[in-house]
């Protein structure tokens, strides 16, 4: 994940911020002359938000109602901030980033997010299969989310910790990743639309998941 300077506007950004990972803050000017933020401008250091791995998984301890997100090379900032978004709105635990090949945290990220990148931990991941079948040797069940999957989310119980698999906006799952997965979901929409786009897919399965564990 590359470091760079990244902005966040609006009071309530700041406050997010403030309140939930002071320590990414650099910087906080006020009265800053622009439109649409009301005069509050911060400068944050996103890479402070990272989690790595190894000491995410150190102090793991899974439960029948955790859910793990990870994001395999989503490139469009707007899908991703949306996806953070949905991520903390429907109880999962984490969402994972590979460092290489995925969207860096940016200030679009952190806007579409509506701050929530400041809320729900952000863990950093050398490779996607790899991050997997460390958390199957948890206990966990993987989740590829594929239009071409065989298991319809509404039908799918889920009794196991889940970890939730998102591909490329284009090219989807690699194959690497798709073997790790013991099951790859599908959503059934009307035969008029082709496909939803990654943002769309994880907020609906997330939403599914959560109406089984409600307290997550």
């Amino acid at each position: 994940m590359q470091k760079e300077k990244v902005y966040i506007y609006g009071r309530h950004a700041i406050e997010e911020a403030q309140a939930h990972a002071p320590h990414v803050l650099k910087k906080v000017m006020t009265n800053v002359k622009g439109a649409g933020h009301g005069g509050y401008v911060a400068i944050v250091d996103t890479t402070k938000l990272l989690i790595p791995f190894s000491e995410f998984i150190a102090t793991l301890k899974p439960t029948s109602s955790m859910a793990l997100l990870v994001l395999g090379g989503l490139t469009d900032p707007h899908n991703v901030g949306a996806i953070i978004r949905s991520a903390a709105a429907f109880n999962v635990a984490a969402v994972l980033l590979p460092q290489t090949g995925q969207a860096p945290i940016t200030s679009t990220i952190a806007k579409t997010s509506a701050g929530m990148i400041f809320r729900i931990p952000l863990v950093t991941i050398e490779s996607v299969a790899g991050a997997v079948q460390d958390l199957k040797g948890l206990g966990f069940k993987s989740y590829g989310l594929a239009g071409k999957g065989t298991t319809s989310v509404t039908n799918e119980q889920f009794l196991s910790p889940s970890v939730f698999i998102v591909g490329n906006e284009g090219v989807g799952l690699t194959g690497e990743v798709e073997r790790e997965c013991d099951a790859l979901l599908s959503i059934p929409i009307n035969a008029r639309t082709e496909s939803l786009n990654a943002a769309q897919a994880t907020t609906v399965v997330l939403y599914e998941w959560m109406k089984q564990h409600p307290h997550g």
